[in-house]
Parts: structure tokens; sequence; C-alpha cells
């Protein structure tokens, strides 16, 4: 099924309201701390214990950054004291230690994602120490049908690291390029030259990498429909497996960077919905499919053949074609799904430190999920990663009949239907072309916690 979204200017500027990207179900503002250490480990248990336990993910956090972009809202630590991360790297030894004597040493690691801040900020020697520290707590899968990634700074790497990384084991890259203009450029603080970010996909190219992903940001500082087309123009030349388009979500009042971009370089909110357009169109017209929710991908990539046969699944990284894992979040502010369990660990390292010195676990906060999330879930992950709901599965699956269960979510899309967003068969909710933009606003109506105060911690939809 043909899930290209056809862009319709007065329906996107009319659902363009806060709203979660469903990377969970219940989203992050449900985790609470009365979740603790002891569910956590139950909740392992759980997994293992199962008839046939789940393969295991693996995300770890590297906070640290040599210099600060405006425009970011990741928990960062800008800092050149490259003694910082000697110090984090021997407490995260020790989180790998703690975790991995959780889970049983049969279970696979299957996936495993390094993000930031910036992991290319550790050397090429601290990162071969903290694989061979995985390695020695987990069972990893030294096959290359694994799916080991890692986020690239440009600017932080030479060639011949990208070579160490793929012989490190790692098969998955993903570069921040945001945009190649350079007036966006020194509005946001980060400088970087299209020859970099060549030079490196043509050497994670030769180095074989199974596949190679970059990002862009739309509605920076200083972006014009013309100046962003020249962007996408060089990065269809470059021709990644998959490019992730961003929309920029400015807030100043929650970001404190972004208090550094100048509010007269902001973009007005219809040149947003130009450069999306713009996006989609140059992106599709180049032969890239539209996977969903800022992501595309060529026609050969995994995403899009997963989605093509209806295994596409979605996680805190996105869309991937692993995401049916125990997944065990590392380092500070990670996350982790664990069975029937969100938890998240504290985001401050000198909290960080202290629990591991201690010997506790650093889980903050989290969630055990209901019966009746589990089926929201579900729900919600097939409508956002196959386009439709059939009401048969669901009902096999969890005993209901669909349209009695979900009668008030069904009625919430009654104007959703009047738009043509979506359809309602007898057999399925249905996304329709024009609705693919605003998945987001449809899956809300199967969200059992959305308060109007809730509503105010979410990006926009579009």
């Amino acid at each position: 099924m043909d899930q290209t979204p056809s862009f319709n200017r007065a329906l996107v500027e009319k659902y363009d309201r806060p709203g979660p990207r469903y990377t969970s179900y219940p989203t992050a503002p449900q985790f609470h701390q009365a979740f603790a250490m002891d569910d956590y480990r139950s909740a392992a248990q759980e997994t293992n214990e199962a008839p046939t336990p789940k393969p295991l993910s693996v995300y770890i956090h590297i906070p640290f950054c040599k210099s600060l972009c405006y425009y970011c809202a990741c928990n960062k630590i800008i800092t050149h004291k490259t003694d910082r991360a000697v110090e984090y790297l021997d407490y995260l030894k020790r989180e790998i230690k703690m975790q991995a004597a959780l889970f049983d040493r049969s279970r696979k690691l299957t996936q495993l994602h390094l993000g930031g801040g910036t992991p290319t900020y550790l050397t090429s020697e601290q990162l071969a120490d903290l694989m061979a520290t995985l390695r020695n707590a987990f069972n990893m899968d030294d096959s290359d049908d694994h799916e080991f990634s890692l986020e690239v700074d440009p600017r932080t790497v030479t060639p011949a690291q990208i070579y160490q990384l793929r012989e490190l084991g790692f098969n998955r890259l993903s570069f921040g390029v945001q945009d190649f203009d350079e007036q966006v450029q020194i509005a946001v603080n980060r400088i970087q030259t299209e020859e970099q970010t060549r030079e490196l996909v043509q050497a994670a190219r030769d180095a074989r990498f199974k596949s190679i992903s970059v990002d862009l940001i739309y509605g920076l500082p200083l972006q014009t429909v013309d100046s962003f087309g020249v962007t996408l123009d060089k990065i269809i030349d470059i021709r990644p497996d998959r490019i992730a388009a961003y929309s920029y979500a400015h807030l100043p009042d929650l970001v404190r960077a972004q208090k550094l971009i100048r509010p007269e370089d902001m973009p007005p909110p219809e040149r947003k919905l130009e450069l999306l357009e713009l996006t989609i169109r140059r992106l599709t017209d180049a032969g890239y499919v539209y996977i969903g929710m800022d992501h595309f991908s060529l026609p050969e990539d995994e995403l899009t053949l997963a989605r093509a046969n209806g295994t596409l699944q979605r996680n805190f990284q996105g869309y991937s074609t692993h995401a049916d894992c125990d997944l065990i979040g590392l380092g500070i502010s990670s996350i982790g799904k664990i069975g029937n369990s969100y938890s998240q660990n504290v985001k401050e390292l000198s909290q960080y430190y202290a629990r591991l010195n201690e010997g506790m676990l650093p889980v903050h906060r989290g969630y055990k999920l209901s019966e009746d999330d589990r089926l929201r879930r579900e729900v919600i992950i097939s409508l956002m990663c196959h386009g439709r709901i059939d009401f048969a599965e669901i009902e096999q699956r969890y005993g209901i009949d669909f349209r009695e269960y979900f009668a008030d979510s069904l009625a919430k899309l009654d104007e959703h239907v009047a738009d043509g967003l979506v359809e309602i068969t007898e057999r399925a909710v249905v996304l329709l072309p024009q609705g693919h933009l605003m998945m987001r606003n449809v899956a809300m109506a199967f969200d059992a916690y959305l308060g109007g105060e809730q509503r105010g911690r979410f990006s926009r939809t579009v």
C-alpha cells in the first residue's frame, strides 16, 4: 500500500498542534518515581522466564559534546575536558556489569545504539574498550545480521576512524547534517562543510556499512525554501540509504541553548510548512520512500522492506526492524523497555555516580503497563508503522469487540474522517494519503492519558 503523503496546506495548518511522537505508549510524562529498582529487577526476571525470551537491545547515552549547537534539546554536557569522559566510562562499565547480571546469558544482544551528545566524542580506544566491556558482559551477536548503530558528528571523526568503527562491529551510521547552508550553520553554531560529510559517507561505503543515514532539520533560523532546496539537492546527490528530516521545535523557555538563537532569524510558521512540503516532494521525486514520521529510505533499504512486509516496528530511537527486543538503557537519562515496563535513568552525572557508588542501578523512574496500556500501545504502533488498524487482529489477541471497546476513540475521529485523513471501514481504521502527515493526531484519539495539561509537554505534530 502506498503511504506517500499528499500535502494539503489547509489541513496541515489545522492539525499542527502539540502531541506525542509515540516512541512509547504510555508516553514519558506518565513515568513516575514509585517505579523502583525492585520493579525493574522483577521485570527483567519475568522476561528471562518467558517461554521464548526476546533478544536484547542496548541503548547507551554518551552526553558529551565539544561545542554547543544552539537548536539542540538533548541531554548533553559541553566540555573540552576529555578526562570527564574517562570518569563517565568507568561508571558506565559498572552499570553494564550490573545490568548484564539481571539477564540470562543465553539471550543474544542483537541491537546496539550509541546516542548523545556526541558518541564520537569518545576516542577510538575508548570505544574499543566500551565494546570489549559489552562483549564480556553480554552474549553479543557477532554475525553481521545484528544492528549496531552510532550517531556521528562529522566534525569529530576522520575517514580512518570510520573504518575503525566498522572493525568494532558497528554496521550502521547516522550522520548529523541539519543544513549545509553557511548562514544557517552560523546562526545555530554548527559549522561543517559539505566536503566533510561526503568524505565520511564515502568512507562508510568503502568500509561496507550496511546502512548510512543522514539527519536534517527544517524550520531552523534563516532557512528559506531556496536555501534548503540546495541542501536537499546535495543530500540527494550523496544518496544515503535513509534520511530523517526533523521539524525544529523552538522552545527557548524550556531549552536554554535556544535562547542564543536570535528571534528575528526564526522563519515564520508558513515557511516551515513550505519547507516540509518541499522536503517531501524532493525526496519522493528522487526515489525515496516515505516511511512515516520524518523518515525516508531507499526502496531497497531494510526499513522500506519491513514497511512493505508488515514487520516495521517503533521504539525510542524511532522506526526499526529490530524493535521487538527487551531494551536496556545505559548512561544518564537513557530509557529502557523491559517486558511490560519502561524505565529511565537519572539525568544528572552526580546522581548517576552516587547511585553506582552505592551499588544501586541508576533507575530514577518508570512505568508498568496495564492490559489496557498494552492494547492501546499495539493499536498506536499498528497505525504508525502500517498505516492501518485491523480490528480482527486486535480482537483475537485481546478478546475484545474493537468497536465497542474503542467507541469513544472512534467517535473522536469523526472530524478526521470528515477531513479525509482517515477511513473507518467494517474491518479497519485506514490512514488516507493526506492523513499520513497527521498520523500522530489520529493516534492521539486512542491515547487514554491526553488531558489538556499534558499537551503542552509535546512538540507540534507536523
